[in-house]
């Protein structure tokens, strides 16, 4: 059985990579350049060919606009090594969507999709990525490779994970931060998606965990995933709801009006001081609002990125 088609075909993403392709292409083609150009500047540096030398990786491109030879270097220690750290709690998977696609997502949906476009960039400059995916358990860990093999196996993780909701995993983010910042040995570019929800650990304990991804000069990207409308503004009809916890399984009952304010201001005192904190620690925040256009929220970071990086 072909694993990737059976993927592909059952509910989900019909396919992961396609979608990401198409994201990818559209940004490219409307910047006529790379958007990764500049991100990993120490790759494909050119050295002038000596003769006697193989003749494998001359740029013959080069070669007829300069008519100099030279060479390309793919030495291992010039590429980007990325790592993607998914967290795949049962927050992650709200609001429940029936029919996954690019303009109906939730926060895992997002994660997925934003990652396998990530990959795909990196993968056309041969560049390494790594995964780490996490709940209340270190469910999945793969090292930084650039086959073609290892990116399709990363793909069919992104689609399990899409596929398969948690139920009742609650999230360890800072436990699993500093578990994956000691795996890291050697300078990365990190891509951090998560909703940023704790139940058991106080805000300094995350905000620590966040800086510890730092400590070995690693470039870090969090892409916060929530649902503005719902899970900051708290838009809901002023009728008695049962509010259930999904990590938890805990539930209140509650007119939604009566708390608003209050819960309103304090998710929104929460994301201010998260933002500070990733200033603090020169960690790039993205605010992904799953209410928002995909591509503007991925596009507007890699125009951000190309322009400032």
């Amino acid at each position: 059985m072909d694993l990737q088609k059976e993927i592909n075909e059952i509910t989900g993403f019909k396919n992961l990579e396609l979608l990401a392709n198409q994201v990818v292409e559209g940004f490219i083609s409307g910047l006529h350049k790379s958007p990764f150009h500049g991100f990993s500047a120490e790759f494909a540096e050119h050295k002038i060919y000596n003769q006697g030398e193989s003749t494998k990786h001359i740029d013959w491109k080069l070669f007829a606009k300069t008519d100099k030879l030279y060479t390309k270097r793919y030495e291992e220690e010039t590429n980007l090594r990325c790592h993607i750290i998914i967290d795949n709690s049962s927050s992650m998977h709200y609001p429940k969507v029936k029919q996954f696609g690019i303009n109906s997502l939730n926060k895992i949906g997002f994660s997925a999709l934003a990652s396998a476009a990530i990959m795909n960039l990196l993968k056309r400059q041969r560049d390494a990525v790594g995964m780490s995916i996490y709940s209340n358990e270190y469910e999945f860990y793969a090292n930084e490779k650039g086959s073609e093999r290892h990116h399709q196996m990363l793909l069919g993780k992104l689609n399990e994970a899409i596929q398969k909701p948690a139920e009742k995993k609650t999230t360890k983010t800072y436990s699993h931060l500093h578990l994956i910042a000691e795996k890291l040995k050697r300078r990365s570019l990190v891509f951090l998606f998560t909703d940023m929800f704790q139940s058991d650990a106080d805000e300094d304990a995350l905000f620590e965990a966040l800086q510890h991804l730092k400590y070995n000069k690693h470039e870090v990207i969090l892409f916060h995933t929530f649902d503005k409308e719902k899970e900051q503004d708290f838009n809901f009809s002023n009728r008695p709801k049962r509010f259930v916890d999904v990590e938890t399984g805990e539930h209140i009952n509650l007119y939604a009006e009566n708390i608003k304010q209050s819960y309103e201001t304090a998710v929104v005192s929460y994301f201010s001081e998260l933002k500070l904190k990733c200033g603090q620690y020169r960690i790039k925040y993205v605010a992904a609002d799953i209410n928002e256009s995909f591509n503007k929220i991925l596009t507007t970071y890699l125009v951000e990125r190309q322009k400032f990086g």
